[in-house]
């Protein structure tokens, strides 16, 4: 499939996990891909792997919750590919596990700096380029931590939260100027985000099967499996969709 033949894509968060998947995919896919990450060295890999497999990608500095890295983003976006179609609001952070009680001040504001505010940053300097193209795609990476929330990561599953009902609103906000707006949310996966949030290098068999058990397909969040809801989010197939908050978690939410 080439489905995004001649599109602009940013893909925030793209040096890893999720975010390098749907970056890969919408390359492969036809997109000139903007790899957008606060580690350097992860997110020239990426797009030096998009470049080495034919696709077209290059990499851009972003910290998503500093208002003018965001605006660099975008407008560096606009003079290398002349628009943008797409923008998948993928970077994120999470906290420690562990009780709210214990949570620092500087933990609490950086996971909402990253994961609720850098959404509405991403949306501010992205949106008046949409209008001004006739239209686009917005697709927020929310969890399903937001619908269905467990103890320890109270905080992050609240920033979480945030960004559905950021979702919805833009939804109805924006689809006078032709512009969609979606989410994911999925369940956990076996990646450098969720061995953070657990404190480890290496995901313990222990919280390995207690996460499998309360997921009814009996295994963790793929990325590729993020990456092909996103891009079926953001591909002609979804032009009715908007404001749709879609579960990726092989069933948790409704176990």
């Amino acid at each position: 499939m080439e489905r995004f033949i001649g599109k602009s894509v940013i893909v925030t968060g793209a040096g890893s996990g999720f975010g390098e998947s749907i970056a890969k995919r919408f390359a492969s896919e036809g997109a000139n891909v903007v790899v957008a990450d606060i580690h350097a060295a992860n997110g020239e890999a990426v797009a030096n792997a998009i470049e080495a497999q034919g696709g077209t990608g290059f990499f851009h500095h972003t910290d998503v919750s500093i208002s003018d890295a965001v605006q660099s983003l975008v407008e560096t976006t606009v003079e290398r590919f002349g628009t943008l179609d797409v923008l998948v609001n993928n970077a994120g952070f999470s906290h420690l596990a562990g009780p709210v009680w214990e949570l620092s001040e500087a933990d609490f504001d950086r996971v909402f700096a990253t994961n609720t505010k850098g959404v509405w940053l991403g949306v501010k300097f992205a949106v008046p380029v949409m209008r001004e193209g006739g239209g686009g795609v917005i697709v927020n990476t929310g969890s399903i931590g937001a619908i269905a929330p467990r103890p320890g990561v109270t905080v992050y599953n609240s920033t979480k939260g945030a960004v559905m009902t950021m979702t919805r609103g833009l939804a109805v906000e924006l689809a006078r100027y032709n512009i969609r707006v979606n989410a994911v949310n999925p369940v956990a996966a076996d990646t450098a985000f969720m061995r953070g949030a657990l404190g480890t290098d290496e995901l313990p068999d222990a919280n390995r099967e207690a996460l499998i058990k309360g997921i009814p397909l009996r295994r963790l969040t793929e990325p590729k499996d993020v990456a092909a809801a996103v891009t079926f989010l953001c591909s002609e197939d979804a032009e009715f969709l908007t404001g749709v908050c879609l579960p990726v978690d092989g069933g948790r939410s409704i176990s």
